[in-house]
């Protein structure tokens, strides 16, 4: 059994707590960044750096370094560096949202994925909840990180979008949310290039046309980017790809932030 203290007992770092709690590992005092941090590593055999990621190095650094305890970070965007300089460091990052304590504990000993680097705990802390540990090294952290942030930010944004598009219709989120859960079910089972339907697929051009129409005009670059992001999974099905379009419809400036640059995404 390790002895843990978790340094900011937020939505990430309560729902470790309370899950490795649950898996028999001893949870000690938390500490918050006003705390005095600098003996959080005394005493314990896993310190849990769970703060949000501009402040994990800040905050590794307030520690003073124990020799034997484990320094552990939950960011999936970041490498071991930034647990300077402590000689034992561990990296720990479930891919599952944690929208608060009570759901987080739960879906964390649920079987789900933890990237993990470094020492071996993090690979315990994994085991002991029941997960599956993947390697995830230094260099790759960004791009693995960029894969989960669309995998379910990006996802719940795009319904956002949904919600909206239906509101204009007369129709709320809910009506769709079947037709979300059974192409995520596709996925799973057939891989996103077998489980792609709808008009992309089929090379419906005019049918993308009409939707561009009816859709407010900020809506579109969205909407034009999920239909070049359907077209790349056409392309990549050998043998399986519609016709091009007669008459593409023509680019659509994304409208940036103040200062940042144009992007033009193509209609598709």
């Amino acid at each position: 059994m390790y002895s843990v203290r978790v340094i900011g007992p937020g939505r990430a770092g309560g729902s470790l707590a309370s899950a490795l709690a649950g898996a028999g590992w001893l949870i000690v005092d938390h500490r918050r960044r006003g705390d005095d941090l600098a003996s959080a590593a005394s005493g314990v055999d896993v310190v849990v750096i769970a703060t949000p990621d501009d402040v994990v190095a800040e905050v590794a650094r307030s520690v003073r370094p124990e020799p034997a305890t484990v320094v552990v970070h939950l960011s999936g965007s970041l490498g071991l560096d930034a647990l300077d300089p402590h000689p034992r460091r561990a990296a720990l990052h479930p891919l599952i949202p944690l929208p608060n304590v009570e759901i987080g504990a739960a879906r964390l000993t649920s079987g789900v994925t933890f990237a993990v680097a470094g020492d071996d705990v993090a690979r315990h802390m994994a085991a002991a909840l029941g997960g599956r540990a993947v390697e995830v090294a230094d260099t790759d952290r960004a791009a693995y990180h960029a894969a989960a942030t669309v995998a379910a930010n990006h996802v719940v944004a795009l319904l956002g979008q949904v919600e909206r598009v239906a509101a204009s219709a007369g129709l709320d989120l809910e009506a769709f949310l079947g037709l979300t859960r059974a192409a995520v079910d596709d996925v799973a089972r057939l891989g996103p290039r077998r489980a792609l339907t709808g008009p992309a697929a089929r090379g419906d051009w005019a049918t993308l046309a009409r939707h561009r129409d009816a859709l407010d005009p900020a809506e579109r670059p969205a909407y034009n980017a999920g239909v070049a992001l359907a077209l790349r999974l056409v392309d990549a099905e050998v043998g399986h790809r519609p016709p091009t379009p007669p008459r593409p419809a023509p680019a659509e400036p994304v409208r940036p932030a103040a200062g940042a640059p144009a992007l033009t995404v193509g209609a598709g």
